[in-house]
Formats: C-alpha cells, structure tokens, sequence
C-alpha cells in the first residue's frame, strides 16, 4: 500500500488553534512517526493549560466565591426562619383559632366545622369487657312429648322452634337454649319468654362458675316475650350487673353491640348499626299471631341462641334484647326496646318485691 503521510488542519469549535490528523504511512519510519505524536501532544497540553489559567482569572473578576455564596445562604435561611417562628408565635395567618382551639380544648377540626365519628377497636374491647360477665346462657329442659311445634321466620329457642318431638319421656330433656344477663346484682336475670316456654326446669350458666345454677321465673309476658329470672349466689358474691340505658335516646346509624350465645357459641359478641326504630313484626307460632311493636332493627349479627341476650351501645349501656331475625334476609334483626321493657319491669318484678 503506497500512502502518503501528510498534514491537514481544521477549525475546530470556531477556534483558531491547529489540530493535526494523522494517516499511517508504511514507508515512514516508526520511531520519527512516534517523535511527531509526542510533540503534538506536548502543544496541546500546553494549549489546555493556558486556558484553563484564563478561565480561572476570569471567575474571579466576574464571579463570587463559594464563601460568599455560603454566606448568602445562611442569612437567607436564619431570615425564613425568624419570619416562620414569628408567623406562628403572633398566629399571623390563623387569627387566634390556634389559641382558642388549645385553650377550649376542642381540637381544630372541629373549629372548622368538620366532624368525625369512630369507634376504636379499644372502646368496643373495653365494653365487652366490662358487660361480658353479666351475660349468661340459659338451658330449656321439658319432658319430651309428640307435639310439634311450628317454625316460625324469626323466634329462637322455645316456643316456635320448628323442632319435633318424637318420643315421649317422663325426664326433662334440652328443648333449647338462649341468652340473658343480669340487670340486679341479687341475682335477677332479664330474657325472651320464648326461650324459657314450657320449661320444667331452667339451668344458668354464669361465668365464673363450674356448674350451672338453677333459676326461677319470677314474672313473664307472653305478649311483649319477655321474663324476669332470679338464681342464687353459692357464694354470696354479688352477680355483675349491666345497666338499663335509654332506648329513645338512641339515634338510627348509631353503633350497637350484641353480645350472647349463638348456637351454643357461649360469649360471642357481634357488631352493627341501629338500622332502624320502631319497627312492627308478626310471627305465626302455635298460640296464633303474636305481633311486636316498636322494635330496634340492627344488621349486628344475631343467630339461634341470641335471644335474651343484650343489645348494647358504644357506652357498654342495654338498649334492647335480642328477639327474632328474619330467616328470608341477612343483616336484619331485631330486640325489644328498653322503653317497653322499662315500662313493664316492675310489673314483672312485682311478686319479687311483695315477697
């Protein structure tokens, strides 16, 4: 290959300084070639270093230094600062709701208008906590007998159980079984009267005890399904005892909590809403139409063996007991008002209080 080694120059960015390219010429020697390379190199450091001295004698006639620069930033930061502490000490931007908000106690959410509801799960734990012992379990024995008793959509336990007789048998059996809680701490038991129906014997579960106590019926009403019971102390020990709240006080949306024995599930507590007040049902069992009135309607899980059991609000307080369920929905459920029970109480304690 026959080449020629030669020289060209270029401009380069606009600037005047040669830049030489060089092509590989087999017949020049390699050492010369080599010396040339070097050479140029050399005139390019040269060239870079000139520069940059220039470049550093033009920032410091045209530019500030990174102390000045330093300097600047700190006074701006210590000036914002000073400005944001007064802002908030002056309450330059609220007007003295901060103040007012510390002072009343209020929180300023709410001094804004806005409000929020909640139940924390601590609060729920803590009534449940407080109003479980008063809960108790109640067992139905009756001699079983061929008589079927009809279903109905909504009662539990007792009467209108749909459960059929088979045998007959002069010993009492488990016809059913229910929920109820003490309101007196001497002993005085508050439940459905269809879960103590055609009872010959009537077993309490409190807890605390290894054995069921026996109880007796102290008054009952078939037409409002309710009865008072009463069981001793083997101890002499004061049974806990839940605290009769003000049903009409209780607003629809409010959060409710139910507390029994569903399907021998003994102490379980289930949570809703007040869904509804003053509700009318009928039930058909075996004395005919049986209607309810004014009752609470709540979507707190209530199944078989909930009845008697308490409907309590967010302040461990009964608003209701547990009553019936329509078997046809889910989530709609119902107890008697403390209002009605109210109303009647004494009627039922009235052979407890002559005696």
């Amino acid at each position: 290959m026959n080449e020629n080694h030669t020289q060209d120059t270029h401009e380069m960015d606009n600037r005047s300084e040669p830049v030489t390219v060089y092509y590989y010429d087999s017949s020049k020697n390699l050492s010369s070639m080599q010396s040339s390379y070097e050479n140029e190199l050399a005139v390019m450091d040269r060239t870079q270093s000139e520069r940059g001295d220039e470049n550093s004698r033009n920032r410091g006639r045209n530019g500030p230094s990174f102390k000045m620069i330093f300097a600047s930033f700190m006074v701006g930061a210590m000036l914002v600062g000073g400005l944001s502490y007064t802002a908030d000490k002056q309450n330059w931007f609220s007007g003295g709701a901060g103040t007012a908000a510390i002072a009343s106690g209020s929180s300023p959410v709410q001094n804004s208008g806005v409000t929020t509801a909640s139940v924390s799960a601590n609060g729920i734990a803590a009534v449940y906590e407080k109003a479980n012992p008063a809960v108790v379990k109640i067992e139905n024995y009756a001699p079983e007998t061929n008589s079927t008793r009809n279903g109905a959509n909504f009662l539990f336990g007792g009467r209108g159980s749909g459960r059929e007789q088979q045998q007959q048998s002069s010993e009492p059996v488990l016809m059913g079984s229910g929920s109820g809680f003490f309101f007196n701490k001497d002993g005085y038991i508050l439940t459905n009267e269809h879960v103590i129906a055609d009872a010959t014997e009537l077993k309490v579960t409190v807890q605390g005890y290894d054995e069921p106590l026996t109880a007796k019926v102290v008054g009952s009403s078939y037409d409002l399904d309710l009865a008072v019971l009463k069981v001793e102390s083997p101890d002499g020990k004061a049974f806990p005892a839940l605290t009769l709240g003000d049903s009409d006080q209780a607003k629809i949306g409010d959060w409710v909590i139910a507390i029994g024995n569903p399907y021998g599930f003994d102490h379980t507590i289930t949570m809703g809403v007040l869904s509804a007040k003053e509700r009318p049902i009928t039930i058909s069992d075996e004395q005919g139409d049986h209607k309810y009135d004014h009752l609470l309607q709540t979507d707190a899980s209530i199944n078989s063996g909930n009845s008697g059991g308490p409907l309590l609000n967010d302040r461990g307080e009964v608003i209701g007991i547990n009553t019936a369920v329509s078997s046809e929905a889910q989530g709609i459920g119902f107890a008697i008002p403390t209002s009605t029970i109210n109303n009647v109480l004494n009627e039922l304690m009235g052979k407890a209080k002559s005696s």
